[in-house]
């Protein structure tokens, strides 16, 4: 059957394309024979507008994706269940997004987006019933950032600030220990992720941490033990599940557009001293606040060696391993989620990494040229990761099929192979043409809203930042943290799962360990070791 409907579109497409339409082209020539030129041209371009969009049809069709631009509506959560009380530790810039997810906004930044004209689709967010009753900071500055946030009285989705005190925790192990906090949310420096997520879950708390989750496959294994061990609910901080393109992704791999996939290329290009994590300089070139006397140096410090303070290291700490895995932790981790929510790939058999520190000649330990190769043999795939911190070109997210290449990132692009046999009658008929998309979708036409940085623009160019749902635009963090209340409240389980954490986590560890060493890493499934 597969085959008689492949045979009928070529004939019937030639008859359409060829005599009748030009039947009816030249009877309509005669018969505006004395209307002016513009009104030909008109004819002329209508003509092929819809010829266009009959074409684009019939290839929808044949695909099967005829409904994959229906509207994505978003379910509200239902029965909202008791308050949740949260406590966040680290207020830092990635803490702001997520107390707005969470329907709160520092009074200054509502002010911002009534100017930007964003501040609607923020008012529009549903109210979470939730309720911020604890800031754990190291900085005197983000610590009353936070406290002056949550007391604002404006809040998304008409909530009333519940009438609940909001407290400073010095250190995170008291936050942890009150009763009164239910969850935790982490967007502290990498280092202390795990360490905190550990301690959270044997404490029971629920907890929402960002990415990644550990340096070291031993911290890994502690915090992946205490929270499988206390049924809390876990969800890391990949968001781009959230979004309408993600889901529309999905739907393609799932009905086999791209035939087998064996290649998939992920890739970063920035080349600023933002994007290279130069960052204690404010937008003037004066020196980011801070001192010893407004940060706690020796917990911001945790179990990593002791070094003097400097705001070169409290602002710019993605550039050193004892508190981060570079490039790997920082960017790379979106990518393996991406991959991994799509195909689920796990754990790679092997990896190796290369590089160096080619451009950006400071003190720093990060490589700002990286390439790392992790081989599926098991899948017949390989996932290849290649960054320049000295390049700007955009490359994209690219998943290689044997029928198509599929590019995804804040829109979908999926581009026939010319030697495709499942096209190959749709190719000869001129139906598909390889040399450009075949199928694209973009929700958003290719708008960014209140994107400034070098790290905003990547993150917004690989859809991690909004997703366009019944024509409003949707912070996709909010929906992650939205699910993972969700999920706390109906007992299920959220998309970034410990266990997709862990594999993620082995995965980064692995290309990190391969770097440090110069060589070849490889998992052994059966110890559950890298060696």
């Amino acid at each position: 059957m597969a085959q008689d409907k492949e045979k009928s579109i070529v004939p019937e497409e030639k008859n359409e394309s060829k005599p009748q339409n030009s039947i009816k082209r030249r009877t309509l020539i005669k018969a505006l024979a004395g209307i002016p030129v513009l009104g030909l041209f008109s004819y002329e371009l209508f003509a092929k507008k819809k010829y266009d969009f009959d074409k684009k049809n019939r290839v929808l069709k044949d695909l099967g994706l005829q409904n994959l631009e229906a509207p994505y509506i978003l379910k509200p959560s239902g029965k909202k269940g008791d308050l949740l009380r949260i406590g966040i530790v680290g207020f830092g810039a990635r803490a702001v997004t997520h107390a707005n997810g969470l329907g709160y906004m520092h009074p200054d930044d509502v002010e911002k987006r009534k100017k930007a004209g964003t501040l609607e689709d923020w008012l529009a967010q549903e109210d979470l019933n939730v309720a911020v009753t604890g800031i754990c900071d190291v900085f005197d500055l983000h610590a009353e950032n936070g406290l002056t946030t949550f007391r604002n009285p404006l809040r998304a989705g008409g909530a009333k600030t519940p009438d609940i005190p909001i407290k400073r925790y010095r250190t995170y192990q008291e936050m942890i220990d009150d009763k009164d906090i239910d969850a935790i949310m982490i967007a502290t420096p990498d280092h202390h992720h795990a360490p905190i997520t550990a301690a959270a879950a044997k404490a029971g708390k629920h907890i929402y941490c960002e990415k990644s989750i550990a340096l070291h496959e031993d911290e890994l294994n502690v915090a992946y033990d205490a929270v499988k061990n206390s049924g809390v609910v876990f969800q890391m901080g990949h968001q781009i599940t959230q979004s309408v393109i993600f889901k529309q992704a999905k739907e393609i791999i799932k009905k086999d557009i791209l035939g087998k996939i064996t290649l998939i290329e992920t890739t970063t290009n920035r080349n600023s001293a933002d994007g290279a994590w130069i960052r204690d300089r404010d937008a003037n070139g004066n020196p980011k606040p801070g001192d010893e006397k407004s940060i706690d140096w020796l917990q911001w410090l945790g179990s990593t060696p002791y070094v003097p303070f400097s705001t070169n290291r409290y602002y710019n700490w993605q550039k050193y391993f004892a508190y981060e895995t570079g490039m790997i932790g920082q960017l790379f981790t979106h990518e393996f989620d991406a991959v991994n929510q799509l195909l689920r790939i796990g754990i790679p058999k092997t990896v190796v990494s290369s590089g160096g520190i080619y451009y950006w000649k400071d003190d720093r330990d990060m490589p700002d040229t990286l390439h790392c190769v992790f081989e599926y043999p098991d899948r017949d795939l390989t996932l290849l990761y290649t960054a320049s911190l000295a390049n700007s070109r955009p490359r994209g997210r690219v998943f290689m099929g044997r029928d198509a290449s599929m590019e995804l990132g804040n829109s979908i692009s999926i581009t026939a192979d010319g030697e495709s046999l499942k096209y190959k009658k749709q190719i000869e008929a001129g139906l598909i043409d390889p040399s450009g998309p075949m199928i694209s979708f973009n929700p958003t036409s290719g708008k960014i809203d209140a994107v400034t940085s070098a790290t905003e623009k990547y993150y917004a160019a690989r859809g991690l930042t909004t997703t366009t749902i019944n024509g409003r635009e949707v912070d996709v963090t909010y929906l992650h943290i939205k699910e993972w209340i969700d999920c706390i409240r109906n007992g299920k389980t959220p998309s970034a799962s410990m266990d997709k954490t862990f594999e993620e986590g082995i995965a980064c560890i692995m290309a990190h360990k391969s770097y440090l060493e110069h060589r070849r890493v490889e998992w052994d499934p059966v110890n559950k070791k890298i060696v």
